[in-house]
Formats: C-alpha cells, structure tokens, sequence
C-alpha cells in the first residue's frame, strides 16, 4: 500500500448568538444522524473570503443570517480520506456573529437538524473539542463585550 498524500483544507463558520429574555443562546447543528453536534462551517470557495464563507455557511446550515461582530478564533486537525488515501490538514476560520433573520427549520440538507441553545447547554452538546474552545471562546468575547446579560 502507498503512502498517503497530503492534502490542505480551508474551511469557516461562526458562532451565531441572539438575546432571548435574560440569556444569551447560540445556534449549533446536528449531523451523522443525530450523532455528532457542531458549528456550522464549511470549505472556503474559490475567490470568497472566509469572512463571507462564514455567512454563508452559516445561513445554510442553520438557516439563520448574521453579521459578523469579530473573529473568535482558528482551529486546526488532522483527518483521513479513506476514499482517496489522503491526510488531511484543515484549518477553520471562526467568526462571532449577531442574528439577524432566519429560522433554524430552514437548514439545508448538509446537516440532519439546527438548534438554538442557551451557552451552557450548547457547551455541554457539543462533540468536538475544538468546537467547545470556540464556543468558550465565543461567551468570554461577548463577556467583553458586556453582551452576556
């Protein structure tokens, strides 16, 4: 068997939050049936910045549009495509963002569900641990911010 090649991926998402009464919430999606909770994110396309892959991805994931507020944070990982026998390195670009319209019904086919939740039940959902440091990331940015109350 032949060594894997390597291959770079470049992917953003964001953070999307509202106010509801007292509580911040966040809108995370479900995916591999249920399985698995995350950020919505996805590959930067040819000639868009991440910023604007961060919401788009975030309007089509979720259903919801946002206005970047600020960049939270990158995160980097390792994984294998069994497929094509490739390692692959990719770096997702995270961005705050404020609610503006939408409803989380709305999502498109790449996830099975989007929900808002309130900060700490998200936390708690969450698979992946790169996603909960940009989700805690995310709350002390809006603690800064004085947008957490």
């Amino acid at each position: 068997m032949k060594p894997a090649s390597l291959k770079r991926q470049t992917s953003s998402g964001g953070v999307i939050f509202k106010k509801n009464n007292d509580e911040i919430e966040v809108a995370i999606v479900s995916v591999k049936g249920g399985r698995n909770w995350c950020l919505p994110k996805g590959l930067v396309d040819k000639g868009e910045t991440p910023e604007v892959t961060a919401v788009r991805e975030v309007r089509e994931e979720t259903g919801l549009s946002g206005r970047i507020i600020g960049k939270i944070g990158d995160i980097t990982y390792w994984y294998y495509i069994k497929g094509e026998n490739t390692k692959c390195r990719k770096t997702v670009h995270f961005y705050l963002m404020e609610y503006v319209s939408g409803d989380t019904s709305q999502h498109d086919f790449e996830v099975d569900n989007a929900f808002w939740f309130p900060f700490k039940t998200a936390l708690k959902k969450i698979s992946f641990k790169g996603d909960r440091t940009i989700l805690e990331k995310a709350e002390a940015k809006l603690k800064e911010m004085n947008i957490n109350k």
